[in-house]
């Protein structure tokens, strides 16, 4: 039992809370320095690609996934989320608000007319070419 009923919704900070806790508890603190979490968190990242390495392109909703497989799935998703979560704590960034001024960013960045429905990367190049 996780203590998290199947409706609720979890927060960052609820992660980041129970993370805290958790390093606490088994005296982790000192070893979660930026540098070590970050290269815990690229392990798990590795992990995570080694589900997909071979697999080819697969389908929103992974309908011809096993059971089994989903739920490796969302464990090593997982993994990645909680040291993300952990090493942005550890920085001192409020990672929900940093991660909704990026998509704010990238607005402009990105605007729709010149993007909506294609996958190039706007340049300097293509941005002139695009708007005049």
């Amino acid at each position: 039992m996780t203590g998290v009923l199947e409706e609720e919704g979890v927060s960052l900070d609820h992660l980041k809370k129970k993370m805290a806790e958790f390093a606490k508890e088994r005296d982790w603190d000192q070893f979660h320095s930026p540098r070590n979490l970050l290269l815990a968190l690229v392990g798990e990242v590795g992990e995570l690609s080694e589900i997909f390495q071979w697999k080819g392109e697969v389908p929103k909703g992974l309908p011809d996934w096993k059971e089994e497989e989903k739920v490796h799935l969302g464990e090593e998703l997982s993994d990645v989320l909680l040291y993300l979560v952990r090493l942005s704590d550890i920085c001192g960034i409020d990672l929900g608000k940093a991660a909704l001024r990026k998509v704010e960013l990238n607005a402009l960045k990105y605007p729709v007319a010149m993007c909506k429905g294609s996958s190039k990367k706007l340049t300097t190049n293509n941005i002139g070419a695009e708007s005049g």
